[in-house]
């Protein structure tokens, strides 16, 4: 594979391993082989490791299997997930979760990507409802307009919301950015 082809969000097979890129710069100097300097993320272990390719390097793009799962259930830092044409199971860690593990509630429908027959990834929704758990109270006269206050969701997220939401509400969080959306009646 050639480092232009390579682009972010894409899985590849590196050194017989499977990374996600997560970081990507292309550059080409003068009369020498092209660069892409990438930040890649091991899908079975999430650790994230730096690496220069230059010219045509062994790289292989691999194409996962999407299909549609539901989260179950947390033991320990294993989060179960089932399948849901097949209803087999599947756990991940929560370091192959990374900052998804924020986002996941009991019951939640996402999609899980597969490699060889196993679970490697999950797609999570654009938009997640959560349960606020702790917020300070708003000040009197200024809920309807202006300023943020901190609140605890029931993951454990920590986002900023307007002084009118209080603990028990329900939000709607972006999971790509992880910040508040608005308030579900």
């Amino acid at each position: 594979m050639k480092v232009s082809e390579l682009a972010r969000g894409m899985t590849i097979l590196y050194n017989g391993e499977l990374y996600e890129i997560v970081e990507y710069e292309h550059s080409k100097r003068g009369r020498g082989d092209p660069l892409a300097r990438t930040k890649l993320k091991h899908l079975v272990e999430g650790k994230v490791i730096s690496k220069v390719f230059q010219g045509a390097e062994d790289v292989e793009q691999v194409y996962l299997e999407e299909r549609p799962l539901q989260y179950l259930y947390k033991t320990g830092k294993e989060y179960y997930f089932m399948d849901r044409e097949s209803y087999e199971q599947f756990p991940l860690s929560q370091e192959q979760l990374g900052e998804g593990v924020h986002y996941i509630t009991e019951g939640l429908e996402l999609s899980g990507l597969f490699f060889r027959g196993g679970l490697v990834k999950v797609k999570l929704p654009t938009f997640v409802t959560l349960k606020v758990l702790e917020t300070p109270p708003g000040v009197r006269g200024d809920t309807a307009s202006g300023g943020e206050k901190p609140a605890k969701l029931e993951t454990g997220l920590e986002v900023k919301v307007p002084l009118f939401v209080n603990a028990g509400d329900l939000v709607k969080v972006d999971t790509r950015s992880g910040k508040y959306i608005e308030r579900i009646s």
